[in-house]
């Protein structure tokens, strides 16, 4: 598994720069990994990203749109405007947590 430096923490990725190490995530990382794809964290976007993490971890899956729309109470709208053109990637990379199944 490769690995990469993010916010000055060596951190394990696989091909496609998400990260593969769930505790090896802080928020620190979750500015700069934001800041590569050009996206400045609002509330709003910690909400998000507080969600995925935590269904991540009693799911053991990374939630799609829909999940997050309707169990994190989030309309599908907003995420498009959160994470514009592929909201499922980019909240789950800025999470650090797996790119949702389907995703591609």
């Amino acid at each position: 598994m490769p690995t990469t430096t993010i916010a000055g923490a060596e951190v394990q990725v696989d091909e496609e720069g998400f990260m593969t190490a769930y505790d090896e995530w802080n928020e620190e990382i979750a500015k700069a990994l934001a800041g590569n794809i050009g996206i400045e964290l609002t509330d709003d976007h910690w909400q998000v990203i507080k969600f995925l993490r935590e269904d991540y971890q009693e799911q053991g899956e990374t939630p799609m749109l829909r999940r997050v729309s309707n169990v994190g109470g989030v309309p599908t709208k907003q995420l498009f405007q959160l994470f514009p053109k592929k909201p499922a990637k980019k909240m789950s990379y800025i999470a650090g947590v797996p790119k949702p199944q389907g995703c591609v």
